[in-house]
């Protein structure tokens, strides 16, 4: 198990990557995001994306999934995250993309408040196949610390 006491500042993680398909940007878009150059190829040709492309918020999602399936395989004591700051979509990510999801912890901080805990924060920066940026953002993470040695008594 990984614990809080256990982060490097400045340690940088591979997450993984997730290939981009058209049935899924489609998929997606018709559910959370219908807006017409996310549905349809001759309406994106349209706009600066020129071809369909895959929704910021799916970005985010594909993101979240590569990021998640690694913290599971790799056991880590996480208690979720408060949020993210800094979000940029950089470049569109269209069906045929694959991603690759990096992060490198920026900020380390136990809480005052609550012992058994700290938080990190580290900048994630998604790649696509020709390692051209496509998102960035900043997450804060909860984790727990290791048990405490109690004075005895």
């Amino acid at each position: 198990m990984i614990y809080f006491e256990d982060l490097k500042l400045g340690s940088e993680t591979y997450f993984g990557s997730y290939e981009v398909t058209r049935e899924e940007v489609l998929e997606f878009a018709r559910k959370y995001d219908p807006q017409p150059f996310h549905l349809s190829d001759e309406e994106a040709a349209k706009t600066h994306f020129g071809r369909l492309s895959a929704s910021g918020w799916h970005t985010c999602a594909m993101t979240m999934a590569v990021i998640a399936r690694h913290l599971v395989a790799q056991k880590q004591a996480g208690l979720g995250s408060p949020g993210v700051d800094e979000l940029r979509w950089l470049k569109p990510v269209y069906p045929g993309d694959t991603l690759h999801v990096r992060g490198t912890i920026v900020d380390k901080t136990p809480s005052r408040s609550r012992p058994e805990m700290g938080s990190f924060r580290t900048e994630t920066i998604v790649t696509n196949q020709d390692q051209v940026p496509v998102m960035r953002f900043t997450s804060i993470i909860l984790m727990r610390r290791r048990a405490q040695e109690r004075p005895a008594g």
